[in-house]
């Protein structure tokens, strides 16, 4: 039996860990997590994760419940991949672009379709849907100008930061931004795509 079960659903940043254990080559489990049925909400999936979220990676160890958190372990217990990077300032670059991603970008999409998580008043979530597309054209912006470095998030070295950038970066033109207007950013979509780790997970998410 797998040391890692990834719990996962499609649509969602669980992309990013599973595009890792590909890259990593590890041996591992998928179960996914009916949203539609709302099986995040239900006590069996609670147990794992009591924030009713995915993905949720069970290790040998626990449970980790936080998307860089599961990149970082992955990467750690698997060294050979080579997916976070030995020099101090590259690692710190790429744990900037982690927590970017996760307090600022991911938080500016999910405004579109989760307002009630701002606000008890249905009133207000057409607002906060309208500011989605320009929210995300400007994170769109930032990236292309100072978190591409060359090919990838580190310039020619692919670490994990690329992995979750991808995941994320992919929600761009449903959020509204015209991805017309960052040709690095939408190459690097096209390259990282062509991918065989992320290609097979890609697959398996559509």
């Amino acid at each position: 039996m797998p040391a890692l079960t990834l719990h996962l659903a499609k649509g969602t940043v669980a992309l990013a860990p599973h595009i890792a254990l590909n890259e990593v080559g590890a041996d591992f489990d998928l179960v996914w997590v009916d949203f539609a049925a709302k099986a995040q909400t239900k006590p069996d999936y609670l147990a794992i994760n009591p924030k009713g979220r995915v993905p949720a990676l069970m290790t040998e160890n626990g449970v980790l419940t936080e998307t860089a958190a599961m990149l970082n372990y992955i990467a750690a217990t698997h060294p050979q991949a080579a997916l976070t990077p030995d020099d101090p300032w590259q690692r710190a670059k790429m744990e900037e672009v982690f927590l970017y991603l996760a307090s600022t970008v991911h938080i500016n999409h999910a405004h579109k379709m989760r307002g009630h998580r701002w606000s008890d008043d249905p009133a207000t979530y057409p607002a906060m849907q309208a500011k989605v597309a320009s929210n995300i054209t400007e994170n769109a912006a930032l990236i292309e100008s100072d978190y591409l470095k060359g090919p990838f998030v580190l310039g020619e070295t692919f670490s994990n930061a690329d992995i979750y950038l991808f995941t994320i970066a992919r929600w761009f033109a449903g959020d509204g931004a015209d991805m017309a207007a960052f040709p690095k950013l939408s190459a690097f979509l096209e390259m990282m795509q062509a991918r065989p780790s992320v290609a097979n997970a890609l697959a398996m998410h559509t």
